[in-house]
């Protein structure tokens, strides 16, 4: 299938990227065309979708017939849910969150955008930055995704007129500067034509930087976690009753951010018990070193009683420790959001009960104001709320750490997930 083979391919470094742009912005179109020019799809399927395009009278192969995985989506040509996809080069693995750009499904674009490290905003050079592309642009500054790419797709439908590209790019700098993006690049493209999407296009000579393949395989991310604050939750005690290990007491989780060594000074939380880290055990056994993302089990010197929900730290660096706390939040439900609603709120690895103090203001999408005097938090809004938890959580802010800042609320009746949080 893909170009790659043996034990160097679990060795890559993933890089998780996210797409979002107006409908018909080319998005699907884009993937297939990454999928395809990076050899990560079969003949097969190929074959399969050329046929469906020449039945339908294309006269291009419609890539996207590769990503709208849903019947819907194929029969409206829309997104509508978030589709996974995995591909891999000779120097990275990548999975692609394909999510929606409909307002309605702006919950589906959070549930996809939260563990990436790169979004790829698609817009259409005919059209310009709309209200979806800055929606979108938002949704990711929101999100902390720390790299952004503004695709200016369709050039070929412009004649690759490098004045239509400025003028797009210079339109959205000036939203963008109203945002906390990190790292922001620009690339004209034509995902039907390939146009640098992964060769380098001759027909914009006048573009002097990288294909996106190009940038996506070599965009450094190694710094995007925190490795400063070491932070360990708890997600399983593993006791072995055999006779190989009959003492052994270990805890198994993975790490939400910074470095951990045997011979660490920890404290555990919410006991505020202390000890050493006796030793660390990774996928192929003992290890001298962790760090975030890794999933790994550690052992400790002394006789503690650690549960799933407790929190392993360093002990001059601990997070915030409260039961109040003022959330930016995406509402999921159709049911609204109600002052004084009653919800189950999960933190990394700890669930508690909660309740709604106040809803501060809702935030408009797409002017970035202020909501002040409308309470009413439905489906889709993004609202400023302060909770008050049953029991105090361990938690940093969203902006210092992704995992151990971010929480879901979860109804007590019906169990599903109805809003997305980011602790402030």
């Amino acid at each position: 299938m893909s170009n790659f083979s043996g034990n160097g391919y679990l060795d890559m470094e993933l890089l998780r990227f996210t797409t979002a742009g107006s409908v018909d912005d080319g998005k699907s179109t884009l993937i297939g065309r990454l999928l395809y020019d990076s050899k990560s799809i079969f003949e097969d399927q190929y074959e399969a979708i050329r046929l469906t395009s020449e039945r339908r009278g294309e006269e291009h192969v419609n890539l996207a017939l590769l990503t709208d995985g849903l019947r819907a989506e194929r029969e409206q040509g829309i997104t509508i849910d978030v589709a996974y996809r995995y591909f891999a080069t000779p120097k990275r693995k990548f999975i692609i969150a394909d999510t929606p750009g409909h307002v309605q499904y702006t919950r589906n674009m959070v549930t996809g955008a939260s563990t990436a490290n790169l979004a790829i905003i698609l817009a259409d050079a005919r059209k310009g930055v709309v209200e979806q592309t800055k929606r979108h642009a938002f949704i990711a500054s929101l999100l902390g995704i720390p790299h952004m790419v503004l695709c200016i797709n369709k050039m070929d439908l412009v004649d690759y007129d490098q004045s239509v590209f400025e003028k797009i790019k210079k339109d959205f700098q000036a939203f963008a500067s109203k945002l906390n993006i990190p790292d922001l690049q620009f690339i004209p493209i034509s995902a039907l034509m390939g146009d640098n999407v992964v060769e380098k296009s001759e027909k914009m000579s006048w573009y002097g930087g990288p294909s996106l393949m190009y940038l996506l395989e070599t965009i450094h991310i190694g710094s995007d976690l925190n490795m400063v604050d070491g932070r360990f939750p708890v997600q399983l005690v593993i006791r072995p009753h055999h006779n190989d290990h009959h003492d052994y007491r270990g805890y198994a989780g993975r790490i939400a951010g910074g470095v951990f060594r045997p011979g660490d000074k920890i404290m555990v939380l919410p006991s505020g018990f202390t000890s050493k880290i006796k030793a660390i055990q990774g996928a192929q056994g003992e290890i001298q070193e962790a760090f975030a993302p890794m999933s790994v089990s550690m052992q400790v010197e002394d006789e503690l009683d650690i549960s799933r929900g407790d929190m392993i730290v360093r002990v001059n660096n601990v997070p915030r420790v409260s039961q109040d706390m003022d959330i930016m939040l995406c509402w999921m439900n159709c049911n609204k959001l109600v002052p004084g609603g009653k919800y189950t709120i999960r933190h990394t690895t700890s669930e508690a009960r909660c309740v709604v103090k106040k809803i501060h203001y809702k935030i408009d999408v797409n002017t970035l104001h202020r909501i002040q005097d409308d309470p009413d938090v439905g489906m889709n809004d993004i609202a400023r709320i302060s909770i008050r938890t049953t029991r105090p959580l361990f938690f940093d802010k969203y902006q210092l750490n992704r995992i151990t800042g971010s929480v879901i609320l979860i109804d007590e009746s019906t169990h599903d997930t109805v809003g997305a949080g980011m602790i402030l």
